[in-house]
């Protein structure tokens, strides 16, 4: 559908690409904050599957590797996607705005990008 969209030029836009927190690195290696939406409302669980887990700890070691944030990481790849128009983000404070503003002046190196999609292959899914 995205490149549909791209050539009959209906804008797209990236919901949630911070998954609910989850691509911040917040929820690592088990942690749950006490006033986090996921944490507050079951309903959130979506991303909070063995596979999401796996996919996530994947992406946070490559930002990592990089010298980038988990943020800064997925909102990049996000901005560099030929078909997203915009990108909705949330914040809860000035700290996380200002990281997210400024991941949008990051471009991705097509060896990050490859080793993206090489984590992509790997678990095309994670989030059903």
């Amino acid at each position: 559908m995205s490149e549909i969209a791209h050539y009959q030029n209906v804008g797209l836009l990236a919901y949630s690409p911070l998954a609910f927190g989850y691509l911040t690195g917040k929820f690592r290696h088990g942690a749950r904050p006490a006033n986090a939406r996921v944490t507050l409302f079951s309903r959130f669980s979506r991303y909070s599957n063995p596979e999401s887990e796996w996919a996530t700890e994947q992406y946070a070691q490559l930002a990592e590797k990089h010298s980038l944030t988990l943020t800064q990481l997925a909102l990049a790849f996000i901005k560099q996607q030929f078909f997203v128009t915009s990108t909705i983000i949330g914040a809860t404070n000035l700290d996380q705005l200002k990281e997210n503003i400024q991941a949008f002046d990051i471009d991705l190196s097509p060896e990050i990008l490859q080793e993206i999609e090489d984590i992509h292959r790997q678990q095309p899914n994670p989030a059903p």
